[in-house]
Formats: structure tokens, C-alpha cells, sequence
């Protein structure tokens, strides 16, 4: 049966505890702050104003999302597939959620905001590294940020080597996407794909 209504929800679960609800501060402080320094690895959640969901991995060098002096958030977008699915949704409704991972980390950071495409030169030149500037730059007001507890990622053993799977246990990413879309593409090892990669990492 269906639940339908936010009473039918929460007749299921106790209520949150105190420190569950009071963890969840509207600014970045500075525990925070280190964490994002340290994170090399956000989740980007967005949605279009007609609920079309979506959620992009970003990566890069440890702190490779900056934060500006009033605490503002900025990310660097690299080069994509250009679907744009991320972009568009910001353009459409400026909502974002944000999951920073640290290796190792069973903790993850949780942020929420509001989000604009931003090509200032000022937020473009905070982005810019030896090897590439942005096209544009993310940039996020924060309205909530909150430490996320461990259990999502111990009951995955995500970090754990012996939790990892063996490539060959899939096709390669190619060959997958070959089989669902009926597109003819020549097969590529591992090596290979990363080799036609590296330009855009």
C-alpha cells in the first residue's frame, strides 16, 4: 500500500533525535570549511521546474570547490558530455544539494542552496588551475550544511578493499552503452578510455 500523506510517513518512525535536528547549521563554519578542503568528490542534486531529477558526480583536486570570503561555494565546471543537464536545472529552478565524500571518510557533508551560473572573471580566476579555466563557475548561497553520520558508507564498506568489485564483472562502459542505445561503438579497454580522457581531466 502506497503512503500517501506525511502523517501515514511519520506513523512509521520515531521522531528525529535533538542532535539530528540542531546539527544543521545555515552558514559554513569551520569544520565545514576543512572538510570541503579536504574533498576531492561532491554529488550535485538538482531538479527542473517540472521534476525531472537530476544527480552529477564532480571531481577534482582536494579543495578544487573553493568558498569565497562570505562563505559562498564555487564550483568548477569541466569538461562534460554537454547534455547540461546540472546547468539547465540551475538555470530553471536555482535549487542545489550538495554530498561531500573524503576518501577513507565514513562522514559526509550535506549542503543545500540556492544556485546561480556565474562567468564573473573574478570566480572564473578562483577556479582556474594550471591546467584549465572554467568556462563557468557554480556558485551557491548556503541555507543549510550538516555532518552526515557514518552508516550509509559502513553498511556499503565502500572504503574497504576487500568491498571492491572486480572491473570485469561489467562490460566496459562503452559496450554498455552500446547495448542500450544500438550506437555501433569500437570496443575500448580500460587504458584506452582513459587515455581518450585525459584531455579533460
Amino acid at each position: 500500500m502506497p503512503i500517501t500523506t506525511l502523517a501515514e510517513l511519520r506513523q512509521l518512525y520515531n521522531n528525529p533525535q535533538p542532535r539530528a535536528v540542531l546539527k544543521q547549521i545555515d552558514a559554513l563554519d569551520g569544520h565545514c570549511r576543512r572538510f570541503i578542503a579536504l574533498s576531492p568528490f561532491v554529488l550535485v542534486s538538482t531538479g527542473s521546474a517540472d521534476h525531472q531529477m537530476d544527480a552529477s558526480p564532480r571531481g577534482g583536486d582536494p579543495g578544487f570547490v573553493k568558498i569565497t570570503e562570505d562563505g559562498q561555494l564555487l564550483i568548477p565546471d569541466a569538461p562534460g558530455n554537454n547534455r547540461l543537464d546540472t546547468l539547465e536545472n540551475i538555470v530553471d529552478t536555482g535549487g542545489i544539494g550538495l554530498l561531500f565524500l573524503i576518501p577513507g571518510f565514513d562522514e559526509t557533508l550535506r549542503v543545500n542552496g540556492r544556485a546561480l551560473l556565474s562567468t564573473d572573471a573574478a570566480d572564473i580566476a578562483a577556479c582556474t588551475t594550471e591546467r584549465r579555466a572554467p568556462k563557468l563557475v557554480i556558485r551557491v548561497q548556503v541555507q543549510a550544511a550538516y555532518l552526515h553520520c557514518a552508516k550509509a558508507l559502513l553498511r556499503s564498506r565502500l572504503w574497504k578493499p576487500d568491498a571492491q568489485q572486480p572491473r570485469e564483472l561489467l562490460p566496459t562502459a562503452g559496450q554498455m552503452i552500446a547495448d542500450q542505445t544500438g550506437l555501433n561503438v569500437a570496443p575500448e579497454t580500460r587504458e584506452e578510455m582513459e587515455r581518450r580522457y585525459a584531455p579533460d581531466l
